[in-house]
């Protein structure tokens, strides 16, 4: 039932694929304008565009809003239908803001895409159906095995990066991506809340909250799939990888470290509205 309220939320899953499709790639281009004159990694820079162009995750920004006690509906819905769309969405962005070999066409791309994410995830239905009842009665750990499976993801993916030896990076770039990673997600958060918590956008607490993590959060499971596709004969695919291995730590990290603080937040405005 609520799931189903939630998708009459209209302006609110208006606002979390505009700011996240939209807004976000195109302000982050315009930023990286400005890191050129600095000395950082040009590849690196290039990561930075390819995560903005990322669609939202289908776990981390729930279980944070469900850990606040903001919409969790809301939440499920935009991260589900975010990746749906980040599907024919980003790749479009992707050759948009960065490019990638003429060789390989659009129709290349989607095809790989449905077989490589679109069709296991659609056969995992299936079979979830088929054995439903076999999956509540002996409930399978499927939360450490998606744990363990982003983990070993996140490490071959490094190991890949590191084992190129014209893959070479710069200590100091490396912690310049990390800082500017971090730099960008607290002011996009902010930046949410900001716009949501005006009075003329008429906003619950809730809402804010599932807003400022599903607007803010990239996915990586989806994310290093669909860069091995795109760009799959790119000599740099390793470097440019980088800022989005950085980005899924920190936006967890960070995220675990404001629950307190936004719970403590919404708890208030809620009993400024109870009077």
């Amino acid at each position: 039932m609520e799931l189903a309220n939630a998708l009459l939320h209209v302006r609110l899953h208006l606002f979390v694929q505009t700011f996240t499709l939209c807004f976000f790639p195109a302000s982050i281009w315009l930023f990286i304008q400005l890191l050129y004159f600095l000395p950082l990694d040009a590849w690196l820079l290039q990561g930075l565009q390819i995560v903005a162009c990322m669609p939202p995750p289908v776990s981390s920004a729930v279980i944070l809003t469900k850990s606040v006690g903001g919409n969790e509906a809301a939440a499920i819905f935009n991260s589900a239908f975010g990746s749906f769309l980040g599907i024919a969405v980003t790749p479009m962005l992707l050759l948009l803001f960065i490019g990638s070999s003429p060789n390989v066409p659009f129709s290349s791309i989607f095809t790989q895409l449905f077989l490589t994410v679109v069709f296991p995830l659609l056969l995992g239905q299936v079979v979830r159906r088929c054995i439903l009842e076999y999956l509540e009665r002996r409930r399978p750990p499927f939360g450490t095995i998606s744990s363990c499976i982003l983990l070993l993801i996140i490490y071959t993916t490094f190991c890949d990066t590191f084992s190129h030896p014209d893959s070479s990076l710069a200590p100091q770039s490396l912690l310049a991506i990390i800082i500017i990673v971090l730099l960008i997600q607290v002011t996009f958060m902010l930046l949410v809340f900001f716009l949501s918590t005006r009075k003329s956008a008429r906003f619950s607490p809730e809402d804010t909250v599932a807003m400022m993590f599903c607007a803010t959060h990239k996915s990586l499971t989806l994310g290093i799939p669909m860069l091995k596709i795109v760009f799959s004969n790119h000599p740099h695919l390793s470097l440019i990888s980088i800022p989005l291995l950085v980005y899924h730590p920190t936006q967890i990290l960070l995220g675990g470290l404001l629950v307190g603080s936004v719970q403590r937040w919404m708890q208030s405005r809620q009993k400024a509205t109870d009077v």
